[in-house]
């Protein structure tokens, strides 16, 4: 492990227990019964902990999405061609009548008032310059996974950091809330493949349609999984992410470690961002407390992630498009999670009777 990643990780620190002692104490004071707003409640005492205030005020939200192909989309496990990824890069960058980007995390985004940064981590199309593409690419695209390592251990840890860097410089921009976004055909097989392994479990229970294969496709999907992860039995976190991880998920594991090593909240989209969670927390179990899942995708597998990570999901819309879409929808939950905290006035505040 290069010094770098060391130090990365040895700066992630757990949450202030003593702000979210403090924050779950104004909770209680707070103009409304107990409990009266849910999920939230718990949400805002989270918050206190990542940002060690009982007064929590998280503002900028930044989406970073990070873009790569996979060799293991040679074995058709994918509805869609390699192509399309290349070809969703260019719709990330576009420039619309609405503003940056056409695709759905860039609507979403503006819908927000979030900032949308793209990674090329390893696309396999040739990309044409653009003022907005950080380019991090180590090889266009994994090996296939089927037959060998997707990564060797140096490219892997050259995408955390890349992943790290362009975290660094969002929280710089403003950023108090970042969310990882993925592109990359095929990638829903490496993080089923990383899951079952992180999690001991086999590869029917944590994959699923992807981009919409079934019945015979979903089958030889789960086939190529297990003959995957037949081929090796490391169990090292960072072994098994170059095993059989993709390079867009070395980057979101970067920027996680990053927003948790500088404090910041971390909103989880979908089961490729589980993927990468996963062998965060297992590097350093103290990255789970700056995670925030926005919903429970509808991609087998989504819920053994959670599960694992002890995390509760904000909503249930069904949702498996990635690209980080889930975790801006999150956002204003929440900012406004945190602006109850912040800003509602106690019992004794508003001179209301508790009694």
């Amino acid at each position: 492990m290069t010094p770098e990643l060391t130090e990365l990780l040895r700066a992630v620190r757990p949450a202030d227990e003593a702000a979210m002692q403090a924050a779950r104490e104004r909770q209680a004071q707070l103009t409304k019964p107990p409990g009266a707003l849910g999920d939230l409640e718990a949400l805002s005492v989270r918050l206190a902990g990542v940002f060690g205030t009982d007064r929590p005020d998280p503002q900028g939200v930044a989406v970073i999405v990070a873009a790569g192909d996979h060799g293991i989309a040679a074995e058709g496990v994918s509805a869609f061609p390699p192509e399309v990824t290349g070809a969703m890069v260019a719709n990330f960058l576009a420039d619309t009548p609405a503003g940056p980007g056409g695709a759905a995390v860039n609507a979403l985004a503006r819908s927000v008032g979030a900032q949308v940064y793209v990674m090329d981590a390893g696309v396999a199309a040739g990309l044409p310059e653009h003022p907005r593409l950080v380019r991090a690419a180590v090889r266009p695209g994994t090996r296939n996974l089927r037959r060998e390592a997707a990564m060797t251990h140096a490219e892997a840890e050259a995408l955390i950091l890349a992943g790290a860097a362009l975290a660094r410089q969002a929280i710089e921009d403003g950023a108090d809330l970042l969310i990882p976004g993925e592109m990359g055909i095929g990638n829903t097989t490496p993080a089923a493949a990383l899951t079952a392994r992180l999690l001991r479990l086999d590869a029917a229970e944590v994959t699923g349609r992807g981009t919409g294969v079934d019945g015979a496709a979903l089958a030889h999907k789960v086939a190529v999984i297990r003959e995957a992860l037949g081929r090796s039995d490391v169990t090292d976190p960072l072994d098994v992410l170059a095993e059989f991880g993709g390079f867009e998920i070395a980057a979101m594991l970067g920027v996680m470690l990053q927003a948790a090593a500088s404090r910041r909240a971390v909103i989880l989209d979908g089961f490729v961002e589980g993927s990468a969670a996963l062998v965060g927390v297992a590097l350093v179990p103290a990255l789970a407390d700056y995670l925030f899942p926005a919903g429970e995708c509808a991609e087998r597998g989504h819920a053994a992630q959670l599960a694992h990570l002890g995390l509760r999901p904000m909503f249930r819309l069904g949702l498996r498009l990635g690209e980080g879409t889930g975790g801006v929808l999150a956002a204003p939950l929440l900012r406004g999670a945190a602006a109850t905290l912040r800003e509602m006035r106690t019992f004794a505040e508003a001179g209301v009777p508790t009694a």
